[in-house]
């Protein structure tokens, strides 16, 4: 489902991969950005000569310039948010790319609903979107944070408060995991409930509970909600 879209979110694809730069300006545009393209470095330099962006999706791999070449010299000049996209398993790439100035990256091939959540997440961090009054959409469903409704395809699904305030501590950073402890903490709960309150809500909302698609667990880091934002608008919302 798209986001309503919002064309002071820019973002510029860099590839020289005709078919990956096609593909991502479709899927990036049907999603609510709006998306322009290069394929080098140098023609991408033209582009931020004339228009204003506010991401970077960035391949290394490129002839002439390399992606690492380019985000080493745009940091030089500009705290422009950068999204590298990696061979996959090459932690030596992904290492300097942070190294030299990247705000995130992502392996190659990858999903591209995760793109979208990394986009998000670095925007939000750089202050550049606002998710308030958004819903949450994962699959068929959608979660209002500020009613605590949650819609399936069947219609609305009665969450008790614990359920919904759990819901709602992850939907503050779709994509991005939380801490038991933090989450025990927007919850007012115990922090040994958590698990509880969210076995509970995979009974609930995923399809196969034992290998959540939505409610993952991050080893070692907690739990977080894939979803993507919605805003109101054109769509209809759980109230």
């Amino acid at each position: 489902m798209s986001r309503e879209p919002d064309p002071e979110i820019h973002l510029l694809v860099i590839d020289d991969d005709d078919r990956i730069r096609s593909l991502l300006k479709k899927y990036l545009g049907r999603e609510g950005f709006r998306v322009s393209t290069a394929s080098n470095a140098a023609k991408a330099r033209k582009l931020m000569k004339t228009l204003s962006f506010d991401l970077l999706v960035l391949d290394i791999m490129m002839p002439g310039e390399t992606g690492l070449e380019l985000t080493q010299s745009l940091r030089q000049e500009t705290n422009l948010p950068i999204l590298l996209l990696t061979a996959k398993g090459d932690a030596s790439e992904r290492i300097d790319g942070l190294r030299v100035g990247a705000d995130d990256y992502l392996p190659k091939p990858f999903e591209p609903e995760e793109l979208v959540l990394r986009i998000l997440a670095i925007l939000r961090r750089a202050h550049r979107v606002d998710l308030d009054g958004a819903l949450l959409v994962f699959g068929d469903w959608k979660f209002n944070p500020a009613t605590g409704g949650l819609q399936g395809a069947d219609g609305r699904i009665s969450l008790t408060d614990s359920e919904a305030n759990l819901l709602r501590a992850l939907a503050k950073t779709p994509g991005e995991p939380v801490s038991r402890l933090n989450l025990s903490k927007d919850t007012d709960a115990a922090e040994r409930s958590v698990d509880v309150q969210m076995a509970r809500l995979r009974r609930k909302i995923e399809v196969d509970p034992k290998n959540p698609r939505f409610l993952q667990t991050v080893r070692g880091a907690g739990y977080r909600l894939l979803a993507r934002p919605e805003f109101a608008g054109d769509q209809d919302q759980p109230s």
